[in-house]
């Protein structure tokens, strides 16, 4: 069992930078993939990003539209991976799901755990 807790959203003007966390606890912090995904008004949840570990090295992936603009990053010493979200758009707003062990590939959404989501506005 893996338990996530997300936090960090917020309303932001085009342009600006948010973070969001996710606090995770449970099984072993760093032996599952974790995922980010969003779901805008009106739109099915869509993948953001992931980050996979496989032995010594670290797998990150992006969607396209993020790409360059958001970042995954990790504080392995608080279980707790983090969104840094940069020159946002009005496009992404979304709620925000980080999401734990994937049963098929890290862009898919079935992922076995999910956090409660978290709201990110950015005003144009």
């Amino acid at each position: 069992q893996v338990q996530l807790v997300e936090s960090g959203g917020g309303l932001v003007q085009a342009g600006g930078s948010l973070r969001l966390s996710c606090a995770a606890s449970g099984r072993t912090f760093g032996s599952y993939t974790m995922g980010w995904f969003r779901r805008p008004p009106g739109k099915e949840r869509e993948f953001v990003g992931a980050i996979r570990w496989s032995g010594r090295t670290t797998y990150y992936y992006y969607a396209d539209s993020v790409k360059g603009r958001f970042t995954i990053s990790t504080d392995n010493a608080k279980n707790t991976v983090y969104l840094q979200m940069n020159t946002l758009k009005p496009e992404d707003t979304a709620v925000y799901y980080c999401a734990a062990d994937p049963s098929r590939g890290v862009s898919s959404p079935d992922y076995d755990y999910w956090g409660q989501g978290t709201q990110v506005t950015v005003s144009s």
